[in-house]
């Protein structure tokens, strides 16, 4: 029991999976700010020429006495392509600040070359052959 407390413990501890946390955290409280950004300030200027606040009551399609609330979809998206877009102009700014760059891809080729590198320096160092 005492090896399983200390490999959890070790699980824990380990910094990507606190920084996984903190960000889901952080993600969670930020995807609110944004929803309260876009139904208290998006969607009233939506309302000027629709009338309405959002879709939901606006754009809906009866058919037999069955409601088809393509406004409600419509209303989920319009706060979904908002918060992908106040994500990307964060990380635009935020790339542009600290010069990061994605970078690509190591290729196959580039991956092998550091594998044969790394052996011939372990080999050159007294490695095991």
């Amino acid at each position: 029991m005492r090896r399983f407390l200390a490999e959890f413990k070790d699980f824990i501890n380990k910094g990507n999976l606190l920084a996984i946390a903190v960000g889901f955290v952080v993600g969670g409280a930020f995807s609110g700010v944004v929803t309260a950004l876009v139904e208290n300030v998006l969607m009233p200027i939506v309302a000027i020429p629709f009338g309405e606040p959002n879709f939901d009551t606006v754009l809906v399609l009866t058919v037999n006495d069955a409601e088809i609330r393509f406004g409600a979809f419509l209303t989920v998206a319009v706060t979904f392509m908002s918060i992908a877009f106040v994500l990307f102009s964060i990380l635009k700014v935020y790339n542009r600040a600290t010069g990061a760059v994605a970078a690509a891809p190591p290729s196959e080729i580039g991956l092998l070359t550091e594998i044969r590198d790394e052996l011939r320096a372990q080999r050159g160092s007294g490695g095991a052959d």
